[in-house]
């Protein structure tokens, strides 16, 4: 006797377990139980599991039945005059949804040719275990998975067309690349997402080469003749938001030029772009500081006293500036209203991103690198026909990571490009890379890839043979410009005293345990006195007890709370972390004593 589970709650106990799950199979394929029930027999414990219930990940697959497909030529067919459709398949019990659990009970083929009596089900296409960025990748049947993995999360960051009205959103941090191309190696899902609408890379001519070392660990080197003809630019929109919100009081804020007696007023030349409504005018330049948007607020903490008596002048700038390590042109402004009807304004800031030397590069096969150097055309190495490479990428990035597809790529690009036609590249379904040598031999080059290149600067030939071909180039979203961060001084903490956080609030840049610990084994441990003092103070501190003291500025002398006045205090110089946790101490009953050695 089987135990039968639905929803892993107990039902009910069967004679024959097998007997019982093919029929639920058959009943289910003819559609008289729903198809949203999965059902799994486990052997070893002699158990039925029946699931319908929410979250499962199902997957289709065609059913076989005695070595033969369910699919058959007269469904393809309708199909493809739209005769029949997904469900009609479904219905007539040609496909299924299995869960992880039935999957189990299934054994399942990944082409027609491979079906033996045992087997199942049959994969609808091999295609399908991969999503839809990893299926973008041409030849990834070639690569390491993880390189696969790396491929497909690269291409979410790349910059393209990520919306076809971009001109007119509002939205955070954007990046459009001005000439997207549709890639010369492609699968079978650049036609099904329809790729070429919003494409997010360039086909760039790449050679597999060292250029004086400026490549290695990863870089690339890139030419300055392709970025100067447009290779790789984009432009990054930002905007920045006001609205004139409502106080308690009937009191408002408002937007227009501040007047001088404002509290916090700027000066003048910051103000500069503003027109009679506080607003700046588009196609402006602004860099940091510049103010966008001019806006007054009424004061903070009004007193019951206070209401009836308002000065003009008693309320507080609170304009809308450009932020630290930003410039730009405004490209668009939006004036409009929020959903309690306050005035809001929107201004975005445009800025032409250039390629440069930080910023990031990948192709589709997880092979990220980022720009080492840009060099001059006339001195980047060229072949007998005058082709000289858009970037170089390090023979270094090749034999540890395994990521042929990258090789293939480049050959296959090389072929499209000189037959002028697409390549399919589709994942278990690609044009062979025997086919491919072959034409790319028809077409006057050598079957391997491989050209004669001449050095640049020298116009010497070069011994080695160099692996030269066209790839689909991606430029990522991390920007040098958008990291880029220094800081002399500048904000603190309120509590510890010490330099805020984050390049948005102009952070300090911590040198911590471990950074300490390099100094240190250099022998450079005096650079410690300078480095740690970024929240120096100095306390008076009492020579009898060893509590912190009081300093009284006005009467210009020194107590101590716990000894009174006719006492030693000394100054000393501390961290205030350090003096912060003295008042923490203190706070839990115990009591820090500081003995006081003389420096001399």
């Amino acid at each position: 006797m089987g135990e039968v589970y639905l929803n892993s709650k107990f039902l009910g106990t069967v004679e024959n377990c097998e007997e019982f799950t093919s029929r639920i199979r058959e009943d289910r394929r003819k559609g008289s139980i729903t198809s949203n029930l999965n059902v799994f027999y486990y052997e070893k414990a002699d158990e039925v599991h029946i699931e319908s219930s929410k979250g499962r990940a199902r997957r289709p697959l065609i059913i076989v039945r005695e070595c033969r497909s369910m699919l058959t030529e007269r469904h393809l067919k309708q199909l493809e005059k739209n005769e029949i459709s997904w469900s009609d398949l479904l219905n007539q019990g040609v496909i299924e949804y299995l869960d992880a659990a039935e999957e189990e009970n299934a054994l399942v083929a990944f082409f027609e040719k491979d079906l033996t009596i045992e087997h199942t089900h049959l994969e609808i296409t091999p295609l399908s275990m991969l999503g839809l960025c990893s299926s973008l990748v041409p030849y990834s049947n070639f690569n390491q998975s993880t390189r696969l993995n790396a491929g497909s999360k690269n291409q979410k960051q790349a910059l393209g067309l990520y919306a076809s009205n971009f001109a007119v959103r509002m939205d955070m941090d954007v990046n459009i690349l001005h000439t997207p191309q549709k890639p010369i190696v492609q699968t079978i899902m650049h036609d099904i997402s329809n790729y070429k609408m919003h494409p997010a890379g360039q086909n760039m001519v790449v050679a597999i080469m060292s250029y004086k070392g400026y490549n290695m660990e990863d870089a690339i080197v890139l030419n300055q003749g392709s970025i100067e003809r447009g290779m790789g630019r984009s432009t990054y929109y930002r905007p920045s938001i006001a609205e004139e919100l409502r106080y308690s009081g009937g009191l408002v804020d408002e937007v227009s030029i501040p007047d001088k007696d404002v509290k916090g007023y700027k000066t003048e030349k910051d103000y500069r772009f503003l027109e009679e409504d506080g607003i700046i005018y588009p196609e402006a330049t602004v860099k940091e500081g510049d103010v966008i948007i001019g806006k007054t607020s009424p004061p903070r903490f009004l007193s019951s006293l206070e209401e009836y008596d308002l000065a003009a002048g008693t309320r507080r700038e609170s304009s809308v500036t450009v932020k630290h390590g930003e410039k730009g042109v405004v490209d668009f402004i939006l004036i409009t209203e929020n959903e309690e009807g306050n005035k809001l304004i929107q201004a975005r800031i445009r800025d032409e991103r250039i390629p440069e030397t930080g910023d990031k590069f990948t192709s589709r096969h997880g092979q990220k690198g980022i720009v080492g150097l840009i060099v001059p055309e006339s001195d980047i190495p060229f072949s007998a026909s005058g082709i000289k490479p858009d970037l170089i990428f390090s023979p270094h990035g090749i034999p540890s990571r395994m990521t042929i597809s990258h090789l293939i790529e480049l050959l296959a690009g090389k072929v499209g490009a000189l037959s002028g036609r697409y390549i399919n590249g589709t994942t278990f379904d690609a044009e062979p890379e025997e086919k491919l040598r072959k034409e790319l031999l028809s077409l006057g080059f050598r079957e391997n890839g491989v050209e004669t290149l001449y050095n640049g600067e020298t116009g010497e030939q070069m011994q080695a043979k160099i692996f030269i071909g066209n790839m689909y180039y991606l430029k990522l979203k991390h920007l040098v410009a958008n990291k880029l961060h220094s800081r002399a001084r500048g904000p603190i903490q309120l509590l510890t005293r010490q330099p805020t956080e984050g390049r948005a609030k102009e952070g300090g840049l911590r040198l911590g345990e471990m950074e300490k610990d390099t100094f240190v084994a250099h022998g450079a441990s005096l650079l410690l006195k300078e480095r740690f003092d970024s929240d120096k103070t100095i306390v008076p501190v009492c020579e009898n007890c060893g509590i912190i003291a009081i300093k009284d500025e006005f009467k210009n002398k020194s107590y101590c709370p716990v000894c009174g006045e006719n006492v030693e205090v000394t100054d000393i110089e501390i961290s205030y972390a350090f003096k912060l946790i003295l008042d923490e101490f203190k706070s839990l009953c115990i009591y820090p004593k500081l003995q006081l050695e003389s420096k001399y």
